[in-house]
């Protein structure tokens, strides 16, 4: 917390987050390294010993339906998957749809309804640990929910033809997410609400500006002005390239934005974001941690945090690793984060 509110922290905070299909392939060498970096791999005991068959990959062919009528196919254990059928493909479909009741319980992306219950149930156990409290908002609350209600395709030509049904969607998909955040906001003493909606694609943004600023800012602003009403902190999760829109997500009220580097770029990020927003910034799982040398992750690191780093505070440092990921790449992200995340 002291680094999203500029409180000069002792450190840049870290995590290593280790995708299962690779805690599924290295198994007690990855547990034994977690271990050993326990300050960068704080949910590594959800994954350890979670496993399934022979070492590697796992593929399947699942098929879900979501709460909101959304048919989700699944190939890789413990990936996410895609929509392939879409509840509101034909707008002659929307007057008789409904959303969730977000009495119901919080939707997971691609899953069902969780308990409210149990999710007050571990934001209790959080809080009585002295851990930060996370108010846990779905993944692809909003731009991406828009898209699995109507097809990507749809929805571009919607933002296009701007059709009355477009702004009666747009309209109750908010009221939806308030009705989640009022929920949330039943349990006292939240820190940080998250949010997640990937934005960006690998060189631009999915939306212009100008249409982000009509259909998309005005319902973040809401809802993230309701998150910020009980003195918690906005985290925002979003996925490829946002340059042109970050002035707005700023403004819509983000305290921690949590981006991608190489697709943004590190002097981009530092023009728009030091000192105005603490930035979470998603180390390069593409290239450099995959298929990088050891040596070339130690300086990357390193630049990063001379590019980006303050006693202030204001950064954080976020790092997923995949396949074809060697456990020796893996160690030195760790080595490098523990030598230099120290602020003096």
């Amino acid at each position: 917390m002291r680094a999203a509110d500029f409180r000069y922290p002792e450190y840049v905070p870290a995590v290593i987050n280790v995708f299962w299909p690779l805690w599924n392939t290295y198994r007690e060498e990855l547990e034994e390294l977690a271990r050993s970096y326990d300050l960068l791999f704080p949910d590594y005991r959800c994954y350890a010993k979670c496993y399934w068959g022979a070492r590697g990959i796992v593929y399947i062919d699942e098929l879900y339906r979501d709460p909101f009528g959304c048919l989700w196919r699944f190939r890789i254990k413990g990936y996410q998957g895609q929509v392939v059928e879409h509840p509101l493909d034909d707008w002659s479909k929307w007057r008789e749809y409904s959303f969730p009741d977000p009495d119901e319980g919080l939707p997971v992306e691609g899953g069902g309804l969780r308990p409210w219950e149990e999710v007050f149930e571990e934001m209790e156990k959080a809080k009585e640990a002295g851990e930060l409290v996370i108010a846990p908002m779905p993944h692809g609350f909003f731009f991406q929910r828009l898209y699995y209600l109507r097809g990507f395709k749809n929805l571009l030509r919607d933002f296009v033809l701007k059709p009355p049904e477009l702004y009666e969607l747009v309209e109750a998909l908010t009221e939806y997410n308030l009705g989640l955040v009022n929920k949330l906001l039943e349990f006292s003493g939240i820190d940080v609400f998250y949010f997640g909606d990937d934005l960006g694609s690998q060189g631009r943004v999915m939306i212009s500006p100008k249409t982000f600023r009509g259909f998309i800012y005005p319902a973040y602003r809401k809802i993230f002005m309701r998150a910020k009403s009980s003195g918690a902190r906005v985290r925002l999760h979003t996925d490829g390239h946002v340059v042109e829109i970050i002035d707005q997500l700023i403004g819509a009220g983000v305290d921690i934005l949590n981006i991608q580097d190489k697709v943004n770029g590190l002097e981009n990020i530092k023009s728009l974001c030091k000192g105005r927003v603490c930035v979470d910034l998603d180390l390069d799982r593409q290239v450099l941690i995959p298929f990088g040398s050891p040596r070339e992750i130690k300086d990357y690191v390193r630049r990063i945090i001379e590019a980006l780093g303050s006693r202030e505070g204001g950064l954080m440092l976020y790092a997923e690793v995949h396949p074809p990921t060697p456990l020796r790449n893996i160690r030195a992200l760790a080595e490098a984060l523990m030598e230099n995340i120290w602020l003096t």
